[in-house]
């Protein structure tokens, strides 16, 4: 069965520490006038009733937007894995689905095809794929896995797809919509989605 709606937590990851961007903090960077936590709520919040920002600074200001922040557990940026655990131990949820706050045009339908795929191969968790490469940090995981993961934590490897392939991993395709997995790394990152964003809407 594909999960659904309330039986999803959303997690905007944005608990970084952002090196490439100067080490500002991601979510809080504009793109056509919007920080980019907004570009992720819009995304999630037609996919699912619960939403969780996993951040660990400017905790105060992510926490006006009205949804719970999250902060790792483990201190210095430990990678979003260290954000999903926080996240998967949190939720009253049986699922969660991520977002990394630096990809603000998501697709709208993530939840629904992750879900479709992962049904469909009885798999543990899902990814997508844009066609080109895996996108593993738009991310639809059992919760339960929750210990799992805090054990895999607590040795010295923190890359996100060594975990996932540790489990029935399912991978689905939208090569259909491959630039809604745009993402910022750096200004220049920034400065072309800019140009594009303005470009569509001229």
């Amino acid at each position: 069965m594909s999960p659904d709606s309330a039986s999803t937590t959303g997690v905007i990851l944005a608990g970084g520490r952002a090196r490439r961007m100067e080490g500002r903090d991601k979510g809080l960077i504009r793109l056509a006038e919007r920080p980019l936590i907004e570009w992720a709520i819009e995304s999630l919040t037609t996919q699912v009733d619960s939403i969780f920002i996993s951040a660990n600074r400017n905790l105060e200001h992510y926490a006006t937007y009205g949804y719970p922040v999250i902060g790792d557990l483990q201190s210095g940026f430990q990678g979003p894995l260290a954000g999903c655990l926080a996240a998967m131990l949190a939720a009253r949820t049986d699922w969660i689905l991520t977002l990394p706050c630096d990809a603000p045009l998501a697709p709208k339908d993530l939840r629904a095809r992750l879900g479709a795929v992962m049904a469909a191969e009885n798999a543990d968790l899902a990814i997508a794929s844009d066609g080109h490469r895996h996108q593993p940090l738009h991310a639809l995981i059992r919760t339960s896995l929750a210990e799992d993961l805090r054990g895999f934590l607590d040795g010295t490897e923190r890359k996100v797809d060594i975990w996932q392939n540790r489990h029935q991993l399912a991978v689905a395709d939208f090569s259909d919509q491959s630039e809604r997995f745009l993402n910022i790394n750096t200004p220049a990152d920034l400065a072309q989605l800019e140009r594009t964003l303005a470009a569509d809407s001229g």
